[in-house]
């Protein structure tokens, strides 16, 4: 893929870079090392400096050999989140919801220690953090990242737990781990989490999963309220049901659209 620039000005390690970023898809969304430098037409050793540092930079992460994109690359633009289909999917969704509660919803995925914003419509209220897709937060304080936390393994949960937050936030509450390792073992009896001016003053929400096609968590959405307006017991008795129903319905919607079929068919000549 590299080598095309003939001007002056052509930087040949950025274009490999975004060769390294855009070899991976809704086809190939984990790669080796062996097949980026085949999808790049990289040689190998090329491919594993970019790689690595594309991870310093938290574009890509690695598990056992296999590299995958993170959400951070919704910095870039918007292929990450339309190479997944969830913003088609859930927009008509978390549109409803929103006219149904008038308060703004939200999802979001976990990268490292953080969730990042997805997806997100919001109403003009005041709230203390300003939030939009590509907004990252620590995920141990917010309802989301309880939920996305709770869904991974325990050994993974240990991991995650230990990574420091990119997001540059400090958080209103810090909880320790065992306590919040408790925590996300009523979220996952309950499928449910609820932050309460964690984050930061103010700011109350609560989270449901989002499934894929599989059954496996993807995602998280919320609904997000102002503490001072809307109290825990509305929020998690008035706005949860009808945000697990969304959650439920745009999880469908996922479900279906992962399956449509991908292939494009040429057009006929007109005869």
């Amino acid at each position: 893929m590299a080598g095309r620039g003939e001007g002056p000005d052509f930087v040949e390690a950025l274009a490999r870079g975004l060769d390294v970023i855009t070899a991976f898809g809704g086809d190939r969304p984990t790669m080796s090392l062996s097949d980026v430098a085949q999808a790049t037409g990289l040689a190998r050793p090329t491919a594993r400096r970019l790689l690595l540092t594309l991870e310093e930079l938290g574009f890509v992460r690695s598990r056992e050999g296999v590299f995958a994109l993170t959400p951070r690359v919704l910095a870039l633009g918007t292929a990450y989140v339309a190479s997944l289909g969830l913003w088609d999917v859930a927009r008509p969704r978390l549109e409803s919801l929103v006219a149904r509660t008038g308060e703004s919803s939200s999802m979001a995925q976990l990268d490292g220690s953080d969730i990042v914003y997805v997806a997100r419509v919001a109403v003009p209220k005041i709230i203390a953090l300003r939030v939009e897709v590509g907004t990252r937060f620590p995920a141990p304080p917010t309802s989301q990242g309880k939920v996305l936390l709770a869904a991974l393994r325990p050994e993974r949960l240990a991991e995650v737990l230990a990574l420091p937050s990119r997001s540059g936030i400090t958080p209103h509450v810090v909880r320790p781990v065992e306590e919040l390792e408790d925590e996300l073992e009523r979220v996952r009896a309950r499928g449910w989490a609820l932050a309460d001016e964690e984050l930061a003053p103010g700011v109350r929400s609560v989270a449901v999963p989002v499934r894929d096609g599989s059954g496996e968590v993807r995602a998280a959405m919320n609904v997000t309220v102002h503490a001072a307006e809307t109290s825990t017991e509305r929020l998690t008795g008035e706005f949860l049901p009808l945000l697990r129903q969304t959650a439920a319905d745009v999880s469908e919607d996922w479900a279906i659209w992962q399956r449509r079929p991908h292939v494009e068919v040429a057009r006929r000549p007109a005869s």
